[in-house]
């Protein structure tokens, strides 16, 4: 056995002998959808994470939006750093748990893969208009599967992609690792949207309503803080992933704040409608147009191994749109240029 052989077998070992006994050990994966020799240093789920990072859908996640649109201001989140949040909280519990912090880090760095521009702006439009349906976790699927590496997929462990499918609230991933994902998204996104909505001043810190706050923290980082801790204690060795009830039902309630006071219909929304209009514009040009797709697009509806159905090709591709690139063709498709002698 040669050393780089080694350094996987040695890791693998390690998982067996220090990881909880509900944890999901990479040894025991169920594997990939196309086999491969496996890595010689990195264990599955390492190389899992690595993928997904150096993925073109990852590095487009920085000019996606979170909550505002296009921001300005040079510390509002993006999907991106939203992502990177989600992760850093999942592996704090993951690691407190002793339960697999790189199976965590890989499917709560590839969760949002399939966002579309605008945010759930644009996942709303696209569902609307495609006739096919969409969905963000769906999306993250295709790309992980279909479309990433011109086609290839990253080939991801069943778990992770299992982990990434299930992430939504009405989810139920089948490790405790995409368990510890789906709560740490919420716990992020609640609590970095107050702390953005505060700082564009749709929200003071007295608006926020005391009866939860009291239960869950005066400030960002309290409640974090507390969350975390709570989740660590109501899933210590048990083979589940869950916060107390009184904290659950806290966080809850002041998410629902946030849907009343600045998901819907706030300052940070009023361009909502533009991008939703905007959206379905493009799908629907394109859909007419598909020769003003990209190549690559084109070629899975026509091409020799053509697969796929024009409406579920424009759909890939004005999802995997960033917010600037999506504004960029949709005034070049139909804002009317000056003219020049």
């Amino acid at each position: 056995m040669g050393m780089k052989e080694c350094l996987r077998t040695i890791q693998e070992e390690w998982e067996d002998k220090m990881l909880s006994q509900y944890a999901m050990r990479s040894s025991q994966s169920r594997g990939r959808e196309h086999s491969e020799a496996p890595c010689d240093i990195r264990s599955a789920y390492q190389r899992d994470r690595d993928r997904i990072i150096h993925s073109k859908a990852f590095r487009r996640l920085k000019h996606k939006t979170q909550v505002f649109i296009s921001p300005e201001g040079d510390h509002y989140r993006t999907r991106l750093t939203h992502t990177l949040e989600v992760a850093q909280i999942a592996r704090t519990i993951a690691r407190a748990l002793r339960l697999n912090e790189d199976l965590t880090e890989a499917i709560a760095l590839g969760h949002d893969l399939g966002h579309t521009p605008f945010g759930h702006a644009g996942e709303y439009a696209l569902n609307k208009v495609c006739t096919l349906g969409f969905k963000h976790n769906e999306q993250s699927i295709r790309i992980v599967e279909k479309l990433e590496r011109k086609g290839k997929g990253l080939n991801l462990t069943w778990e992770v992609k299992d982990g990434i499918m299930n992430h939504p609230t009405s989810g139920k991933p089948s490790t405790l690792e995409g368990q510890i994902v789906r709560l740490s998204d919420k716990i992020a996104y609640i609590n970095h949207d107050i702390d953005d909505a505060i700082r564009a001043k749709i929200l003071c810190e007295d608006d926020l309503p005391r009866e939860y706050i009291l239960q869950l923290g005066e400030n960002s980082r309290a409640r974090i803080n507390n969350m975390i801790h709570d989740i660590v204690r109501n899933s210590m060795d048990q083979n589940h992933i869950k916060m107390s009830d009184h904290m659950y039902d806290a966080m809850s309630m002041l998410r629902q704040f946030m849907f009343e006071h600045v998901y819907i219909g706030s300052k940070a929304k009023e361009h909502e409608a533009k991008a939703y209009y905007m959206l379905e514009q493009l799908y629907v040009y394109f859909l007419d147009h598909q020769d003003a797709m990209p190549e690559e697009y084109q070629e899975k509806i026509t091409g020799e191994a053509a697969s796929e159905t024009p409406e579920r090709v424009v759909c890939d591709y004005v999802a995997g749109m960033t917010d600037r690139y999506s504004i960029m063709q949709f005034t070049k498709l139909f804002i009317p240029a000056a003219w020049k002698e």
